[in-house]
């Protein structure tokens, strides 16, 4: 009876999740498959197969001049801030993760309220403080905002995952004569690569996707991300929609590809680390 209450549930939860990959697959096809169509044949058939395949959409996207700037502004911020946050963030883990007291505790739950309270309602005093350092209309302005969104979820998932490391591997090095620097750089960080990577995962949707704040921040040509730059190309009155959707599906490149690089060590880190506590 057990063994078919077992087999009951894992039949269930398989129809769940392939109910679910298929709504999420279903806007993926219909963007990559309409990228290859023209635009009169994009409103003729959205869901089928073109039946007359195109690449003037990706030519369009690598011929026009801004295009590749803006993917490279892009991976650029992106990139950085994601070491910014690993980086930080794995340090604060690990002050958080070894200090036993009420106020380690406070903190820790100062980190965890940054992931429900959302950074966009200060962007006011945002915009002015970008103002008074010189930031605005830079690039480099939007860095510190993207380190402090990928701060909250960065220590709860590395300070999850680093309490997990037995404390008999910090004790032995302690013994030899290790400092709490190399404790960490040597033992505690290697070990925690598999949350690494789901906090790089999480962030890279995250920051990559985001308009809001180059939108509010961003003017000059030159320092528009790749989000903001799709934006220019909805017209008033018509909508290249082939370009949109060739543009959109080589943004999602970045994204997949790191995840498929990086996968064993998402999923590891999500069940070992992000689950306990």
């Amino acid at each position: 009876m057990a063994a078919v209450q077992v087999r009951g549930r894992r039949i269930g939860s398989h129809i769940i999740l392939s109910v679910w990959s298929i709504l999420v697959l279903i806007p993926l096809w219909i963007m990559v498959i309409n990228s290859f169509k023209s635009k009169l044949a994009i409103y003729r058939s959205p869901f089928g197969l073109p039946d007359q395949w195109t690449l003037d959409g990706y030519l369009s996207v690598f011929s026009r001049s801004s295009f590749p700037r803006y993917f490279f502004n892009s991976i650029a911020i992106t990139t950085i801030s994601i070491a910014g946050i690993i980086i930080l963030a794995s340090l604060a883990a690990y002050a958080i993760a070894r200090w036993k007291s009420r106020v380690s505790t406070a903190v820790f739950l100062f980190f965890l309220a940054g992931m429900m309270i959302p950074i966009r309602i200060g962007s006011i005093n945002l915009l002015m403080i970008l103002r008074n350092l010189g930031l605005l209309d830079q690039l480099i302005g939007l860095l510190p905002i993207y380190i402090a969104m990928g701060m909250p979820i960065g220590v709860f998932v590395l300070t999850e995952f680093m309490r997990t490391v037995p404390p008999e591997l910090t004790q032995s090095a302690y013994i030899d004569g290790a400092g709490d620097f190399r404790i960490f750089w040597q033992i505690v960080l290697p070990l925690t690569r598999p949350a690494m990577a789901t906090v790089a995962i999480f962030n890279l949707v995250v920051l990559w996707n985001d308009l809001w704040f180059p939108l509010i921040f961003i003017r000059s040509e030159s320092q528009r991300t790749l989000m903001l730059g799709v934006t220019r190309l909805f017209g008033q009155y018509q909508t290249d929609w082939t370009l949109i959707l060739s543009t959109l599906t080589v943004a999602t490149v970045p994204i997949v590809l790191l995840y498929v690089l990086m996968a064993k060590q998402f999923i590891a880190g999500l069940t070992a680390g992000a689950v306990k506590g």
